[in-house]
């Protein structure tokens, strides 16, 4: 079933491994089908050293398994809020990178420092809040995607496809599995580069980056007049 999809599923999470975000089991990519309304994903943890196409795992949009001989990872329920509320997302991915943590941890959201930002990230990165004690108590990976859908109520997820979620790390998103890499790698980069930017700025603090400058780098190569690389004006 979806032999396709689960290929895809299982070169996108190779391709954290490869890509240095992630270490034993921690993170997860995904995809979604809308033709079928079944969800792909990597099973709980599986060492990505072992990890075979054969082993992603299939289930429908509750979350009950269609098809694999392994449990679909812990973090379903979020990915699974992902594809419920975000219209045109069909891939999504989380790690625990270290760089994207670590401005999570200290629940912070990410300034737009930067064109490279601007390029990727329509404005700052944001931050959800801290989920309550009964979120946690209860369904917590499915009130956790419920706090990000929240917090991109007013929000366009795919110009801001990512995330960090107080305390805990960074998830992002895309039109496919493979974007969703792409923007993970993205995010891991820009809060490097923003932690640097701090970090050099000591004496005062650091600018954020003018917003009709950010505004040209992101309408640039997302715009409906976009013409960065070969299919734009």
């Amino acid at each position: 079933m979806l032999e396709e999809l689960k290929k895809k599923v299982y070169y996108a999470n190779m391709r954290l491994r490869d890509e240095g975000l992630v270490v034993l089991t921690w993170g997860n990519a995904s995809a979604f089908d809308p033709e079928t309304g079944l969800v792909a994903i990597k099973p709980s943890g599986v060492s990505y050293g072992m990890l075979k196409p054969r082993d992603i795992v299939v289930v429908d949009l509750d979350g009950k398994v269609v098809e694999g001989r392994y449990r679909p990872s812990s973090d379903t329920p979020t990915h699974l809020e992902f594809y419920r509320s975000f219209k045109g997302v069909f891939g999504a991915v989380h790690t625990h990178s270290a760089e994207a943590v670590a401005w999570a941890q200290a629940a912070r959201e990410i300034p737009c420092y930067g064109t490279t930002h601007a390029d990727c990230f329509h404005g700052p990165v944001p931050v959800t809040r801290y989920l309550s004690e009964a979120e946690v108590a209860g369904d917590y990976e499915g009130n956790t995607g419920k706090v990000i859908v929240k917090l991109f109520r007013d929000k366009d997820p795919l110009a801001q496809p990512g995330v960090l979620v107080a305390g805990h790390g960074p998830f992002t998103w895309g039109k496919d599995v493979m974007k969703a890499v792409d923007n993970a790698v993205s995010l891991e980069e820009i809060a490097k580069m923003a932690r640097n930017t701090e970090s050099l700025a000591v004496s005062r603090s650091a600018k954020e980056l003018p917003a009709y400058i950010g505004e040209k780098h992101y309408s640039r190569k997302h715009g409906p007049n976009a013409y960065y690389g070969q299919g734009g004006k």
